[in-house]
């Protein structure tokens, strides 16, 4: 299942109101999602956003992809739409010279 952290329309006409949610691709954009992330609502000057951050960062860790909206409300929130990469042995490497090499 491929997760996408997307937008999700509310409101009345001509007064939209969005919800962050997090959703499987393969569904409409106001169609089924599987958690509420957080809201963004356009309409006061400056427009409001909030985010529920613990659980957008585990959805990032977990692999969903952000659409490009919601990649910038994020950068607004305070959020890195990257997740933390944790260290691995590759990244862990010593960069001193090595003893084997001629100097």
């Amino acid at each position: 299942m491929a997760v996408t952290i997307r937008l999700t329309r509310m409101g009345s006409k001509k007064k939209p109101f969005y919800r962050l949610v997090a959703a499987d691709s393969r569904f409409p954009r106001d169609g089924r999602f599987i958690e509420v992330l957080g809201t963004y609502d356009p309409n006061p000057n400056p427009p409001a956003i909030k985010l529920n951050r613990e659980k957008v960062e585990a959805w990032l860790n977990q692999g969903a992809s952000v659409s490009a909206t919601v990649k910038s409300l994020l950068k607004k929130g305070g959020v890195s739409a990257r997740p933390a990469k944790k260290p691995t042995p590759a990244t862990q490497q010593e960069g001193g010279p090595q003893a084997d090499s001629p100097a």
